[in-house]
């Protein structure tokens, strides 16, 4: 096998985990010498229509046979069993999550997705996911032999420690993901809409055109609880404004139901900001315990009484952010990362890599 073709549906520049992910996961190759290049699949997964499918088929055949086909698992969790079985040994996928475990799926939907991707997981070669807590999930309710699986942490980038906001200010509350159900700002608004007394103001960083439906009622509800003046729905924003953004805050949330791995946690320990989250998926790991503060999903109580915790008690918020900042330094780097993968993609070349 001489090259990678990382298969990946939709447009690879938008500002998700999941795309943020495959895109650096390119760029390390190009620095390391692993050929490489990205295969873009149609944007309708992971529920592609028939023409969307041949689409897919051409450009996989179009590359050739000794490549190994890395396919994100927005597509690959959702090929119909035919089309998995036909690339039965050259396929090594990349799990993000489960597509059936996506928040607001109706349940014939989350079922028939399970189901697909546990017959499509059978064909794979090798399957790569992001944390422990997505193999443990991959082994016990997909079936799949844990000496498949690798895991290949999501890598973290050096950063200055942020810098806060202004001492006479409220605290700046700082959350970063798209706006769709499964990262649970509606949650995050209840809880918030009951610390009307304490000084705080929050930003929400994120893409907003991802689940309209979603958007609009976060929209209303923030209007409703008549905190228009203290939520600010940043929107989509570049790695600059993102960066200035992490700087500003004094406390990251992540009010998720559930994640993969939860790489925003990873940048906000990077900056050395003490963390209020969820134990939603990897979340509970992915953040340390010195450094967090975590909840259960989809509690707004539990969530509101540690962001009022943390308000009230600058000394406690000051020894997570500390634990945080301890904590950046053992992070993993991208580098390392895509040299996993690699390895898993190109056994013998990728050897040599890291």
């Amino acid at each position: 096998m001489s090259a990678i073709a990382f298969a990946v549906p939709g447009d690879i520049d938008l500002p998700t985990g999941g795309y943020a992910y495959d895109r650096r996961l390119l760029a390390e190759w190009r620095e390391i010498g692993i050929e490489a290049c990205h295969l873009a699949l149609p944007g309708s997964f992971p529920f592609p229509t028939e023409a969307d499918l041949a689409e897919t088929g051409r450009a996989i055949l179009s590359r050739p046979w000794d490549d190994t086909l890395l396919i994100d698992g927005l597509a690959y969790g959702a090929f119909p069993e035919g089309i998995a079985a036909g690339l039965a040994g050259r396929v090594v996928a990349l799990v993000h999550h489960p597509l059936g475990l996506e928040t607001g799926l109706a349940p014939d939907t989350a079922q028939r997705l399970l189901a697909r991707e546990t017959a499509a997981l059978r064909y794979a070669r090798a399957i790569v996911t992001t944390s422990p807590a997505m193999k443990r999930l991959l082994a016990t309710d997909f079936g799949v032999d844990e000496a498949r699986i690798t895991i290949a942490l999501p890598g973290v980038d050096p950063a200055p420690r942020a810098s806060g906001g202004p001492a006479d200010g409220p605290l700046r509350l700082l959350a970063v993901g798209s706006i769709v159900p499964r990262k649970g700002y509606p949650v995050l608004v209840e809880a918030l809409s009951t610390l009307r007394d304490r000084k705080w103001h929050l930003t929400i960083v994120g893409a907003g055109d991802r689940t309209p439906d979603a958007m609009r009622d976060l929209t209303g509800q923030i209007a409703a609880a008549g905190l228009e003046d203290r939520i600010l729905l940043a929107g989509a924003v570049n790695d600059t404004s993102l960066a200035k953004a992490y700087d500003q805050a004094d406390l990251f949330v992540m009010p998720s139901l559930f994640e993969g791995y939860g790489m925003v946690l990873t940048e906000a320990l990077a900056r050395g900001l003490p963390i209020v989250c969820t134990t939603g998926g990897a979340a509970a790991e992915t953040a340390p315990d010195a450094a967090a503060l975590k909840v259960a999903p989809g509690d707004a109580g539990a969530l509101a009484k540690a962001i009022a915790s943390l308000i009230d008690a600058p000394a406690r918020r000051r020894t997570l952010a500390d634990a945080a900042w301890a904590e950046a330094a053992g992070l993993p780097r991208w580098r390392e990362t895509a040299a996993i993968v690699a390895r898993v993609c190109l056994p013998e070349t990728g050897r040599k890599v890291g």
